[in-house]
């Protein structure tokens, strides 16, 4: 059970597929290990090693979390998730993470604090609280399902105008 009373919103982006989206809706004071894990069950994704990054709002990475402890004495170490809690790396709107799921291949999701809000009645958390499209292919980018894309699927409704080609806007 949760010792905080508020939710955080985080928005999930791909750069290897447009029209894949999650939004996800945690506690503040879930680990990033907690939140690795919930992200790779969410992702159907198996074990792997991750890193998560704090990150600016140019994407630039401030600071890495590992799932390593490489302990305190070692300069320049990133430091283990198991210690650090959501809260102490975002705690405004719009603060940024990268979640590193494939170091080799340099494949991330971006994340974005969304929204801080109080836990609605009857839902538990974490939890999925919006998703589109599937997730890039975790082992093979190129596998990746390309959906329409979100701005498509919205504006379908207006596809059938086809205009009055009898209309004359010049006079």
């Amino acid at each position: 059970m949760a010792t905080v009373n508020i939710v955080f919103k985080y928005r999930m982006l791909s750069d290897e597929s447009d029209n894949f989206v999650r939004d996800f809706e945690v506690y503040p004071d879930m680990t990033l290990t907690e939140f690795n894990h919930f992200i790779l069950e969410s992702l159907g994704y198996e074990p792997c090693m991750v890193s998560i990054f704090k990150s600016d709002a140019e994407w630039r990475v401030v600071e890495e979390f590992s799932e390593l402890d490489m302990g305190d004495d070692v300069p320049g170490a990133p430091r283990c998730m198991d210690n650090v809690r959501l809260m102490e790396v975002n705690n405004d709107f719009h603060d940024r993470l990268i979640y590193t799921f494939d170091m080799l291949n340099d494949r991330s999701y971006y994340l974005e604090l969304l929204d801080m809000q109080r836990p609605a009645e009857g839902l538990s958390y974490p939890r999925v609280a919006f998703e589109h499209a599937p997730a890039p292919d975790q082992y093979d980018p190129e596998a990746t399902e390309q959906v329409g894309s979100i701005f498509e699927e919205m504006m379908s409704d207006y596809n059938e105008f086809d205009g009055d080609d009898n209309y004359d806007d010049e006079y």
